[in-house]
């Protein structure tokens, strides 16, 4: 609700970037979007980890470097060619892996005679609140779409996907969650990458690999083309107003798509995925992405409250209901959880106070130098001398 009232507020590519600028300084704004942005492709990091782990379960001679460059590269080439075709591709892999997620927890509930065993149990407040807290990363990416505020036809539209997104995938990642315990022991999927695997081969046997597999590729190629549709859009965003070099705003002249931000994007992604699959630390990017998604939809909470007074006057396609409680809630309950998060992972912490350190230099060094050299090399326009 909170991302649907800024988007319709300022619709634009530059997203959290424009929002946060306008509510808390420039400054402040591309520190925080920046870091965003990047965490982002740690997410497709974490993801490509996990569908190394599924695909060397099922497939042990193919090595899953072959497979994280191929879905990658193929995510990119859509994307290059165009919004629409980006678009309906991941319209059509999320219908298919929501229909298989659904038909496979129907199937598991007819394995126990559709009697759940403590759905409810979650060993406690303390494990409750840490679930919840990384639970978070389940959900990022619904707010990916608002970049798209100035390529799409009515930014209204953006704000009733996201509310779709977010309650189609609660009643399904629900279903699917509470299904898995109830067919495989809690031990054996709290401690491993792949619960899906096990579901899947507790299910159907050997036949339940192939699924997971399909599951595991579906879900891996539609993060990594979300996160190329959204962070390629934001670089292009942020070049095209001297935060970035300007080499990152070039268009492509036959599909009107930034293409430089595309392929940058891309690069740093398949890093990220390599180091991750031969670090096999994926759990400090899930923990660095839930926490910093919680800190953003805080953020998020704030900002609406402070835009609602700065711009009065600006024409509005959504307004969230309740006054101020909804935002103010939004605020308290995610400050709360990225506490959550950080508190239980030291070294993610680390690592997001290193990676907000060095993005803070570069903000207060390299950006104010790309400006001075943008505003240099402008041509200087004379004015005509008068005719005699």
């Amino acid at each position: 609700a909170c991302f649907s009232e800024l988007n319709g507020i300022l619709p634009s590519s530059a997203g959290i970037r424009l929002y946060f600028g306008r509510a808390f300084g420039e400054k402040f704004a591309l520190i925080v979007s920046i870091f965003y942005m990047l965490v982002i492709m740690g997410v497709v990091g974490a993801e490509s980890y996990i569908l190394a782990n599924v695909l060397s379960n099922a497939m042990p001679w193919v090595t899953p470097f072959v497979w994280i460059i191929v879905m990658q590269s193929l995510a990119t080439v859509i994307n290059i060619r165009g919004i629409r075709i980006a678009g309906n591709f991941q319209d059509l892999i999320t219908y298919c892996l929501i229909a298989v997620i659904l038909v496979l927890s129907f199937l598991g509930l007819k394995e126990v005679d559709f009697q759940l065993t403590a759905p409810f149990s979650t060993g406690g407040m303390g494990n409750l609140f840490n679930a919840v807290a990384v639970g978070v990363f389940l959900f990022v990416g619904f707010e990916w779409v608002t970049p798209l505020a100035e390529e799409v036809s009515d930014s209204r539209i953006i704000s009733k996907g996201m509310f779709y997104a977010v309650g189609v995938l609660s009643v399904v990642y629900s279903l699917f969650t509470v299904v898995m315990t109830a067919n495989v022991p809690r031990e054996l999927l709290a401690n491993s990458p792949v619960p899906q695997l096990l579901f899947a081969k507790e299910i159907f046997g050997a036949a339940g690999v192939p699924l997971a597999v399909l599951i595991s590729l579906g879900a891996s190629i539609t993060t990594f083309n979300a996160g190329l549709l959204s962070v390629s859009r934001f670089f292009y965003a942020t070049a095209r107003e001297k935060a970035l070099p300007a080499v990152f705003s070039k268009v492509s002249i036959r599909y009107f798509t930034p293409w430089v931000s595309i392929l940058a994007v891309f690069s740093v992604g398949l890093m990220i995925s390599m180091l991750v699959l031969f670090s096999g630390k994926y759990l400090i990017l899930v923990n660095m992405a839930a926490g910093t998604e919680s800190v953003i939809y805080a953020l998020a909470g704030v900002a609406v409250l402070i835009l609602r007074k700065k711009m009065r006057d600006r024409e509005e396609s959504y307004k969230v209901p309740f006054g101020p409680i909804i935002p103010v809630l939004t605020s308290v309950v995610f400050t709360a959880l990225a506490l959550g998060v950080f508190y239980t992972d030291p070294l993610a912490t680390l690592f997001v106070a290193v990676l907000a350190a060095l993005i803070w230099w570069y903000v207060a060094n390299i950006v104010p130098a790309i400006k001075e050299k943008a505003k240099n090399s402008r041509p200087v326009r004379r004015r005509p001398k008068p005719l005699e």
